[in-house]
Formats: structure tokens, C-alpha cells, sequence
């Protein structure tokens, strides 16, 4: 017998934008949306439109770019919310309005003040009017893992029956044991008599880090939609990993029933991607994507994967996308070797000019590096404008000073909106003399809540990745800079950060 389809519902454009400091811009939710699109995820929830005009705008330019994926829409069980959705989606070759409503006796008592017949009655209302805009209605009983399965069972028979086709089973916070949420994925689709007509999905969060074992349960127990984010991306501890959803049941195909669409080549890239435009780097150990996932120091597992590979991979690192081949150019390289392996990385510039300002700063990088590595074009591309966005701030210059037994000083050439201002400041060290420096002529007031360096690849002449993030009023924001030099990665990586607070706005997000 075939095995069924196991939908893979990527929501990195949506509760993955909800950690703190992950918001993004219009073009880059359409960057990471093609990136999707490429990997060939079937659903991508692109935002929840009523939000803001910019989650609107951002929710209508996916589901513009986008054609051969759904792209879906978050909405409250309220008939605003629902027509703001639909508005956006309009455009989409495929398009899923996602619902909700809290159904756990705390929400409903506390947060919505609804007795449960008012939320099943709002429930039936909502999915109704979502069959206005799409026959793809998915309902979701918000904080589910800790709903009474009786009022469950009600509800979601009623949604059914009012025409939703997907059943999204959310353990919002992150409570659930992996067999006692697998159990109540069975039961539920034992218990309601219309379950046949519905696909239950599950949208797990990783509170207790259990988001991907209590989704592979629910996958045991007949779940046939996982929701799910790259690098595992989201609200508080994240969502489950669409990576490690995806290489379990590809991995252990005897023990699933199921098998995803997804083209795991890309895997990698999507993971580099988001990280790059978040800012949230992926720890070295971190399954599938991690750098040191595949790396074996251990003598023995040296030894045994020499003389078979599988005495110690279940895997193959190409497999996900991880390249066989570390060194691909040097400074004598051309453009179209290039943009060759830049195709094969899986970057996709905007337009030629894009293509060419990144060839310029590869060059400009390979007068200071012999060898130039995968890691170093993925930074390299990270660090190109392309929201098409004038930048309010913008490096020109840095001279720092720093010796033993000497206060640091730096000085800054910076153009503040088009216009070149500099300044001198000193500090405990050459980047905090460099942050003060263009704090004063920023005058941006922002508090520096991160500042994290890591080493793109080895060696001394290593580019250094640095990510700063700041927060003003509520609003975090991250900056990303690389370059062989440190002190100027910082520098970039702080004024990126300004650019970014420019560009960002308020967000009423939900929780599901």
C-alpha cells in the first residue's frame, strides 16, 4: 500500500515572526516564501492580515509570489478578522483561511469571558464565513493540549460540519506529554462521528522541549498535518523544526505510515536563509542544520564511518543539502561560476543589480581570504539590501584604536540619511567605543540587549558573523555583519539593526 501524505504546514512567515526580534520585511517574507515554495512545503502561513496594513501587505505579496504552494491567512473568529484574510489572499493560485478560538476552560473563562456554547456558536460563525472567501477552511481550538476532550469533540464535530477541512490541534503552551497528546489525537478521531471528512493537524510548542516528539506522536496517532518552522523558529521556546519533522519520517519509514513532498535538498538553504534575515543563528549542535550535525571527532566514530558510513550516520549530510564540496571560488573566480554556485546554494537574488553589487563584495572579500566557503556566501548575500529601501544609516569609514593600558577610541564616518556626519568616542573596548561613537550620531536611544560574534569558518582570516539586537519602546529588532575584520562587522551589524527599527511595526500577534 502507498504510504499516505503527510502535509507539511510551515508557519516560520507567521508564529516563527512572533520571537522577539524576528519581524521582517515585506521582501523578505517573499524571499523565505519562494525559499518554501522551492522545498516544495505544501502550506505556508504567510501572516495573520488583520494584525497590521504591513502584516496585510506582506500576507497579499506571498500570496502574489507564490504558485505552487497554499498560502494561508491567520484570523481570530471574528468576521473582521476573516475579511481582512480573504482580501489578502485574493490573489493566491491557492489560498487557506486559518481560524481560531480558545476552547481551554481558563481562556474561555478569563481571556474571551464565553461560556462554551457562545465559543462553539462564534466557532460555527467563523468558519462559515471563512467558506465565503475558500473551500481550504482550517479551524483550530486554541490551547487545546489543556481542553476538556469532551468540549473538544463538540467543537470541532460542529466545525466540521459547518465545512472546515482541516482540524488543528495546538498545545499552545508546550504542556503536553508525548503519549498523552498522541492519545488525545486518537481519541478525538475515534470520538467525533464526522472525523473521516476533516485532516487533524497538530501545532505543537517546544515549552518543555518536547514539540517534535509530541508532533511525531500525533503523526503514530493519524494526525496528516504538522505545523511546523524552520530551525524551529517561534513564539517563547519555538515550534516544532520542519527539518526534524520531516527527516524522522523520511528516516524511520518503517515506522511511519506516511511520507512528505518536501525536496530535503533545501533544507539547508531555508535554514541559512531564515537565519540570516532573523538574525538568529543556529547552534552548532542542532539537529540536521547544525554545523557540527554531521562532524564526528570521536577516533572510533572516525574509524567507523571511514569503513561504512552508516555505523554511525543515519543521513547522508547532501541529503538535507549540506555541501560535499567546501572551497568552491577564489579571487580569480568569474561571475558566472559566481552565480552558478550561488543557484546551487539555493540563493536567489532580486535582480541583476543585486546580482552585481554581491559580486563586487565577493571580490572586495577575496583580496582578504585565499579561500572562499559556502558559509562565506551565505554572509556575504545576507549582508545586500534587498527590501530596495534607502538605508537611513549607512558605514563609511572606521579608525579604532586600541592598546595596552589605553582607553579605546573610535572614530566613525556614517551617512544619516544621505547625509555624512562623523563622530569620536571612547569605551571599554574597540566595538563599544565604535557603538558609542555612532550612538551619538544616531541618537537612537535603543538598548543593546544582544551582541553575539561567531566564526563563519576556520581559520584566522575567518570572516566573523556578528548579531546585535536592540530594543526601543517595546520593539526588538536584530542587525546581522560579517567581515574579516571584527570590529567592522559590528559596526555594520549595529547600523543594520537602526536600519531595521525604521522599518518595523507594532503587531497584535495571537498565540495558537
Amino acid at each position: 500500500m502507498n504510504p499516505e501524505h503527510l502535509i507539511i504546514f510551515d508557519t516560520t512567515l507567521r508564529d516563527g515572526e512572533q520571537s522577539p526580534g524576528a519581524s521582517m520585511t515585506r521582501e523578505e517574507k517573499v524571499r523565505i516564501a519562494r525559499q518554501l515554495e522551492k522545498m516544495r512545503v505544501d502550506v505556508i502561513e504567510a501572516g495573520f492580515p488583520a494584525a497590521s496594513e504591513g502584516d496585510f501587505e506582506a500576507v497579499r505579496a506571498v500570496a502574489n509570489a507564490v504558485r505552487n504552494s497554499t498560502v494561508c491567512g491567520l484570523a481570530r473568529a471574528l468576521e473582521r478578522d476573516i475579511d481582512r484574510a480573504g482580501e489578502a489572499l485574493r490573489s493566491a493560485s491557492s489560498s487557506r483561511i486559518h481560524t481560531f478560538i480558545a476552547t481551554s476552560a481558563i481562556h474561555m473563562e478569563k481571556k474571551l469571558r464565553m461560556s462554551p456554547e457562545q465559543v462553539i456558536e462564534q466557532a460555527v460563525k467563523a468558519v462559515q464565513w471563512a467558506r465565503r472567501y475558500t473551500d481550504d477552511v482550517e479551524f483550530s481550538p486554541e490551547d487545546a493540549g489543556r481542553s476538556d476532550p469532551d468540549f473538544l469533540c463538540r467543537v470541532l464535530e460542529a466545525v466540521i460540519n459547518a465545512g472546515a477541512r482541516t482540524l488543528n490541534i495546538p498545545d499552545t503552551v508546550g504542556y503536553s506529554l508525548p503519549d498523552q497528546f498522541g492519545a488525545l489525537i486518537r481519541t478525538l478521531r475515534e470520538r467525533i462521528p464526522n472525523a473521516d471528512k476533516a485532516i487533524f493537524s497538530v501545532h505543537c510548542h517546544n515549552d518543555l522541549g518536547l514539540a517534535v516528539a509530541n508532533s511525531i506522536s500525533a503523526v503514530l496517532n493519524g494526525a496528516r498535518q504538522v505545523e511546523c518552522t524552520i530551525n524551529g523558529l517561534g513564539e517563547r521556546a519555538g515550534n516544532a523544526a520542519l527539518e526534524e519533522v520531516v527527516m524522522a519520517v523520511r528516516t524511520r519509514a518503517d515506522v511511519f505510515g506516511c511520507t512528505t513532498r518536501i525536496d530535503a535538498t533545501q533544507i539547508v538553504p531555508a535554514s541559512r536563509l531564515v537565519a540570516s534575515i532573523t538574525g538568529f543563528a543556529v547552534q552548532p549542535n542542532k539537529a540536521i542544520v547544525g554545523i557540527n550535525a554531521f562532524a564526528h571527532e570521536s577516533g572510533i566514530h572516525q574509524d567507523g564511518v571511514l569503513k561504512h558510513r552508516e555505523t554511525y550516520e543515519i543521513m547522508r549530510a547532501e541529503e538535507v543539502g549540506w555541501s560535499a564540496n567546501k572551497m568552491v571560488l577564489g579571487k580569480h573566480s568569474g561571475r558566472n561560476a559566481f552565480r552558478t554556485r550561488l543557484t546551487e546554494l539555493g540563493i536567489e537574488l532580486a535582480s541583476e543589480e543585486a546580482v552585481n553589487a554581491a559580486f563586487v563584495r565577493f571580490k572586495t572579500l577575496a583580496d582578504k581570504k585565499h579561500e572562499i566557503f559556502d558559509q562565506d556566501l551565505h554572509a556575504l548575500v545576507s549582508d545586500e539590501n534587498f527590501d530596495g529601501v534607502p538605508e537611513a544609516y549607512k558605514l563609511v569609514s572606521l579608525k579604532v584604536c586600541s592598546e595596552t593600558g589605553e582607553i579605546p577610541r573610535a572614530c566613525v564616518v556614517v551617512t544619516v540619511h544621505g547625509e555624512e556626519k562623523s563622530a569620536c568616542a571612547e569605551g571599554s573596548g574597540p566595538v563599544d567605543a565604535t557603538f558609542k561613537a555612532m550612538e551619538q550620531l544616531a541618537e537612537s536611544q535603543t538598548e543593546l540587549v544582544l551582541y553575539s560574534v561567531n566564526s563563519i569558518t576556520t581559520g584566522t582570516d575567518a570572516q566573523g558573523e556578528v548579531t546585535v539586537r536592540l530594543t526601543k519602546a517595546g520593539r526588538i529588532v536584530n542587525g546581522q555583519g560579517a567581515d574579516t575584520d571584527i570590529v567592522v562587522a559590528s559596526a555594520i551589524a549595529y547600523l543594520d539593526a537602526l536600519n531595521a527599527l525604521h522599518l518595523t511595526f507594532e503587531r497584535a500577534h495571537p498565540q495558537i
